[in-house]
C-alpha cells in the first residue's frame, strides 16, 4: 500500500444480514395467513356464487408468490460473501422487491380492467356469504398489516410485501362494501366502483416503490444522504484540500455505502499522520451520516492529475 493509498472503512448500525432478515418471522405468518385466506375466499366464493371473492382470492394467490419471493430474497441475503461475490446476495431483495412491483402493477392494472369489464357486465353475488367470507379476510389481513408495519419502513422488500396485504385488506373491504350495498339496495355497480378504489390505490404506492427500488439498481445517492453536505463536511476538515470520485450508493435496505478520495496537505500528514487523519473522516461521516460503510483514500496534492493520466 503506497504513502498516498490508505484506505479507511467506518462501520455503523449491523453489519450482518439485512433489514428485512429481523421480519423473517413475521413474513411466515403473513404468508401463512394469506394461503389460509385465499383457501378459504375460493370456498366462499363458490358457496355464495361470488366472483368478487374468487377474484380476491386469485389476488391473494399473487400476494402469496410476492411473499414467497420476499422470504426466498432474504434467504439469499443472509448467504455469507464469497471471493467473487464480495457483498454477498444483499441484493437479491432488491432483485425481489423489483419483482414484487412488477406483480403489484399487473394486479392493480387488472383490477381496473375487471372493474371496468364489470361496468358493462354487471356481477350478481349472494350479499349475505360475501359480507361473511370478506369480513374473515379484512380480519386475518389486518393482523398480517400489523405484523409489517414496523419492517416496511426499513427494507424495500417487506414494503413490498406490506403494500401487498394492504392491497388484500383493501380487496377484502371493497368485497365488504359492495356486497351490503348490492344487499341492501340491489345496486350491482356498487361491485366496479370498490374495484376501481382499490386499483386507484395500489398503482400510485406500486410506482413510488419502483421508483425506489430502480434507484437502488441504478446505484443513486441514499436519498437521506445530501452529497454537497457530505463534500461539504470532508472539505471542512483541517488540511483536507480537495475530494474527488466521491460516491454513495445502496447495496440493500439499510446498507448504504460510501467512497471517496480525499486530497490532504503533506504537511496535515505529516504532523497528525494518515491513521488519525482516517480516523477524523470516518468521524465526520459517522456522526452526521447514516452511512453503514465508508472507504477513504488519502491522497497527497496532485495525486489526482497522477490517476488521470493512467486512465488514459
Amino acid at each position: 500500500m503506497g504513502a498516498g493509498h490508505d484506505h479507511g472503512h467506518a462501520h455503523h448500525g449491523p453489519t450482518s444480514g439485512t433489514a428485512a432478515a429481523a421480519y423473517l418471522g413475521r413474513l411466515r405468518i403473513a404468508l401463512s395467513i394469506t394461503l389460509t385466506v385465499m383457501v378459504v375466499e375460493i370456498v366462499g366464493g363458490v358457496l355464495a356464487d361470488s366472483l368478487a371473492l374468487i377474484a380476491d382470492a386469485a389476488h391473494m394467490a399473487t400476494d402469496a408468490v410476492g411473499l414467497g419471493m420476499a422470504l426466498l430474497a432474504i434467504h439469499f441475503a443472509n448467504r455469507p460473501p464469497s471471493g467473487n461475490r464480495t457483498f454477498g446476495y444483499a441484493r437479491a431483495e432488491i432483485l425481489a422487491a423489483l419483482a414484487n412491483c412488477l406483480l403489484l402493477l399487473g394486479v392493480g392494472g387488472y383490477v381496473l380492467y375487471e372493474a371496468i369489464q364489470r361496468f358493462m357486465t354487471p356481477v350478481g353475488t349472494e350479499g349475505g356469504l360475501t359480507v361473511v367470507f370478506g369480513a374473515i379476510g379484512l380480519v386475518a389481513n389486518m393482523i398480517s398489516l400489523t405484523l409489517l408495519m414496523r419492517g416496511q419502513k426499513e427494507s424495500l422488500n417487506v414494503r413490498g410485501a406490506f403494500l401487498e396485504v394492504a392491497a388484500d385488506a383493501l380487496g377484502s373491504l371493497a368485497v365488504i362494501i359492495s356486497a351490503t350495498v348490492i344487499l341492501l339496495t340491489g345496486w350491482e355497480a356498487a361491485d366496479p366502483i370498490a374495484s376501481l378504489v382499490i386499483g386507484l390505490m395500489i398503482v400510485p404506492r406500486t410506482v413510488k416503490l419502483l421508483r425506489e427500488t430502480l434507484d437502488v439498481l441504478l446505484e443513486a445517492a441514499p436519498k437521506n444522504v445530501d452529497m454537497a453536505e457530505v463534500r461539504a463536511h470532508i472539505l471542512a476538515l483541517p488540511g483536507v484540500e480537495d475530494v474527488h470520485d466521491l460516491h454513495a450508493w445502496t447495496i440493500t435496505s439499510g446498507m448504504p455505502v460510501l467512497s471517496a478520495h480525499v486530497v490532504v496537505g503533506s504537511d496535515t500528514l505529516d504532523s497528525i499522520g494518515h491513521e488519525k487523519m482516517l480516523h477524523e473522516l470516518q468521524g465526520c461521516i459517522g456522526d452526521h451520516f447514516d452511512v453503514e460503510h465508508c472507504t477513504f483514500q488519502l491522497e497527497p496534492v496532485g495525486h489526482a492529475e497522477h490517476e488521470a493520466k493512467l486512465c488514459h
